[in-house]
Order: structure tokens, then sequence, then C-alpha cells
């Protein structure tokens, strides 16, 4: 017996798997160029198997969102890893290779249940003293990986490379059965460990504001300044790929925006030397931009900690409190 269903989903829960459902959507959106039926099948296969070990951990809504994140990477890994490997497996074979790990590892879950219960349920600090048993099992699902991309498998016939494919998967369900205890207990840490940031990042909302308000205000102007003074000139002070450019507005822009970003498309470049030394300006205000933005993410981290009462940077009545109790 699976054991009595709470009423309801636990507090937290609903948040917990939104944004990886979101992303398994993406992912799903994404990959129809392998067919609507295998994206389908990504989605149905991801959402059958989070409502299944929901209701095996009926508690575990950091569990939930540690499965849901995990399933979305996995189909990501999937799709790349199939398309270099196999890439002229019949369609069925490829969404059973999908589903394959994922029903071991929903059928492993429940037939350890009771043991992974705790693990799955848990809603505290990740603990990451198991990660090399991670490695092992980890490595053992790359080492199939690398076979599978050395191996001559995509010059074999469609059918052939399908066969193959539901070879390398089962074995890899396999492995993720085997060391399923190990698998529950990192989804839950990464589950974790994404909360916290989430947390933290809340406390830095006003320095990102800020920072993002500057430097979108660098990007303004200095895109401004570009079109003007191209405006102004009696020759193009920039160069396109096909030629002497003027600058439109948008074109300032974009060009003002890859400048600060130091990105560097290339796509348009400055002629004149007077422009070249504005470019640099903007290039310095940017660097000097991003070591405000760093130091204030710093400082306004360690407000965040005085505040919660933790650390050497706690109030002093939150310490005392904290050592009364």
């Amino acid at each position: 017996m699976i054991g009595r269903r709470p009423r309801g989903a636990p507090a937290g829960f609903a948040s917990a798997i939104g944004l990886p459902f979101a992303l398994i959507l993406l992912v799903a959106a994404a990959v129809a160029d392998q067919g609507a039926g295998f994206s389908l099948v990504l989605l149905g296969g991801a959402a059958a198997a989070v409502g299944m070990l929901y209701l095996i951990f009926p508690h575990g809504p950091q569990f939930a969102l540690g499965t849901a994140n995990g399933l979305a990477m996995y189909g990501c890994l999937y799709v790349i890893m199939g398309r270099a490997g196999f890439p002229e497996a019949p369609e069925w074979m490829r969404a059973l290779g999908f589903l394959l790990p994922v029903a071991a590892f929903v059928i492993a879950c429940r037939g350890q249940r009771e043991t992974l219960r705790a693990w799955a349920q848990q809603d505290a600090t990740a603990d990451l003293t198991h990660l090399p048993r991670v490695a092992r099992w980890l490595g053992a699902i790359g080492a199939v990986g690398v076979v599978c991309l050395a191996a001559p498998v995509n010059r074999l016939v469609p059918v052939e490379q399908g066969w193959a494919l539901l070879a390398a998967m089962g074995m890899i369900a396999l492995i993720g059965a085997v060391a399923v205890a190990d698998v529950v207990r990192l989804l839950v840490d990464v589950a974790i460990i994404f909360r916290n940031v989430t947390r933290r990042l809340s406390r830095l909302a006003v320095p990102i504001a800020a920072y993002s308000s500057l430097w979108s205000l660098l990007a303004v102007g200095f895109g401004c300044l570009y079109r003007i003074a191209d405006g102004a000139s009696k020759a193009p002070l920039f160069h396109g790929s096909e030629g002497p450019m003027r600058l439109g507005f948008s074109d300032a822009l974009h060009f003002s925006v890859v400048t600060l970003s130091a990105v560097g498309y290339g796509d348009i470049q400055p002629m004149d030397d007077g422009i070249r030394l504005l470019a640099g300006l903007q290039m310095l205000a940017g660097q000097l931009l991003l070591l405000f933005g760093f130091l204030e993410i710093v400082r306004g981290s360690r407000l965040g900690v005085a505040e919660a009462g933790e650390g050497p940077h706690a109030a002093p009545e939150n310490r005392r409190g904290a050592a009364g109790e």
C-alpha cells in the first residue's frame, strides 16, 4: 500500500513544479523538429512520471521540483545524443527509448518507497556527502554515451539504429534503477539548492534593478550619441556587411548594446577615430558598471545574511537570540 493520500497538494507544490514544467514545455516545443509525436511523448512522459512520483511521495515538493527539472535536462540530452548517434532510428523506437529510463526510475522508486520516503520528503539543507557515489553512476551512464558516439552506429540501417538505441537506453535504465537512492537524493539536493538560490535572489532585487537601470541608461545614451554623430557627419562613420552605412536609431542602439556587453558581432564597425574613442569610453563605463553591480550584489547578500541572523554579519541582537536558544 502506498498510503493514504493527503487532502490537496502540500504547501509549495504548485510553485515547485511550475517552472520546471514550463521548461519541459519549452523543450517539447523546441524539439518539434524531431516530430510532433516525440514532443507529445516528452510532455506526456514527464507529466505521468511526476504525477506517479507524487502519488508515491505525496509530501515531497522539493523532489517534484528536482524530478521535473531532471526530466527537462534529460529530454535535451536525449535529443542531442539521439541526433548524433542514432539519426535515422524509427520514431516509435526513439519514443520508447526515451521512456525506458523514466519508467525504470518510477518503478524502482515505488519498489523502494519506504526507504526513499525520508529523502524524497526532505525540505532542509542539501546533503552533498553522497556525491562520490553519484559520480560513479554518472560515469557509467557517460561511458554508455561515449560508446554510442564512438561506435559507427549511425552507419547502420534505420531499424538497426533503433535497436542499438533501445539497447543503450536499456543499460541506462538499469543503471538508474540500481542507483535509484542516489538519484533521488541528488534530485532533492538540486531542488533545495535551487530554492535557496531563488530566495537569495529576492534579497538582491534592489541592486539588480539599479544595475539594470544604469545599464539601460548607458546603452540608450550612447546609442543616441552614435546616431547623432553619424547623422551630423557628411560621410558615414560606420561600416556594415555591404560597406559604409548610415545608422538608423535601431542600428545605433544595436551597436551600443553589442559594445556595452562586449559581444563584438562585427556586423557594424566604427570607421572614425572619434567614434572608436566613444566606443572605448562606453566599454570602460560598462566595466565600471559591472564592478559596481558586483559590489552591490555582494553587499546585498551580506545584508540579507545579517537580517536572517546568520554568520559574522548578523545583528548583535540576532546573535544573542540565537545563542540564547
